[in-house]
């Protein structure tokens, strides 16, 4: 028998192999404590911080995540525009030209419910694609003729950008709910319609570091404007950000969203993993 409510557990955006590391150590006594039904992760920066490959992709889902979601990284790696329309449980941005590989929306089946995954990307600050409001128009209505329940990952960069979509589509899916700029932010709420939103997820890396990368590095950037290459933190205390959803299972309504941040003693990850550079 299906459940009435659904618990949706989604984590944001996942940095480099200590990001993937947290979520191993938090992950499967996070789900069994909070009954989680289906869990979906950002993973466009859990390569090195740029894209990810199937390695990973793999291992992901191996640990306990059900569906990845990605965002402006999603191309910086190459085995990903050749294998990803073999990754069926990945969701890229919509909002790209329609001839690029893989899909930009996902139905998967949650004890007898059917559950959508949007993917769209932000155009404020951001490289330009197709208008991401045209894109839910086209997208959501195709989404609910196969599922109620549909979460929407909206990966950008502004709030303002952010808020306005989850205005837009609230009452036409269950959640939006912002990534890419990795700071948990404090505005969680079910909107009147009945759409969870937050402006931004947060991030799963190294507490002490910038946005989950070496802060040595963004200063250096930021205080002499030279080109620096950014690479994530592989020490020190790990941060796992996340939001939980409950969801009406028959009309996709969201009844609940709360936000999860949960702190790691530093963490012991093998040197392979540290020294990977294109892991």
């Amino acid at each position: 028998m299906s459940p009435s409510k659904l618990k949706i557990l989604f984590i944001s955006d996942i940095v480099g192999s200590y990001g993937r590391a947290i979520v191993r150590q938090v992950l499967p006594d996070l789900k069994k404590e909070l009954a989680v039904d289906l869990t979906i992760a950002n993973g466009e920066n859990s390569a090195h911080g740029y894209s990810i490959t199937e390695k990973i992709y793999l291992d992901l889902l191996e640990h306990g995540v059900d569906v990845v979601t990605m965002g402006n990284h999603v191309w910086e790696k190459r085995e990903v525009v050749a294998k990803i329309d073999t990754f069926d449980r990945l969701v890229r941005p919509a909002n790209y030209p329609p001839a690029v590989p893989g899909r930009g929306s996902l139905v998967v089946d949650c004890q007898g419910i059917k559950v959508g995954v949007v993917n769209l990307l932000g155009r404020v600050f951001m490289n330009c694609v197709d208008c991401p409001f045209q894109t839910a128009d086209k997208i959501i209505p195709a989404v609910r003729a196969e599922a109620k329940v549909i979460i929407v990952d909206f990966h950008g960069e502004a709030t303002s950008e952010k808020a306005a979509l989850g205005y837009y589509l609230d009452g036409q899916v269950s959640a939006v709910l912002g990534t890419h700029t990795h700071v948990q932010t404090a505005d969680e709420r079910v909107l009147p319609g009945g759409t969870a939103f937050i402006s931004d997820a947060g991030m799963c890396a190294g507490q002490d570091s910038v946005i989950g990368m070496k802060k040595e590095q963004i200063l250096k950037r930021f205080t002499t404007c030279l080109p620096e290459k950014f690479e994530p933190i592989d020490s020190g205390p790990g941060l796992f950000n996340a939001v939980l959803l409950t969801v009406d299972a028959a009309t996709g309504q969201a009844l609940a969203i709360e936000r999860i941040s949960r702190l790691t003693e530093p963490l012991n990850i093998s040197k392979e993993d540290k020294n990977a550079k294109q892991d």
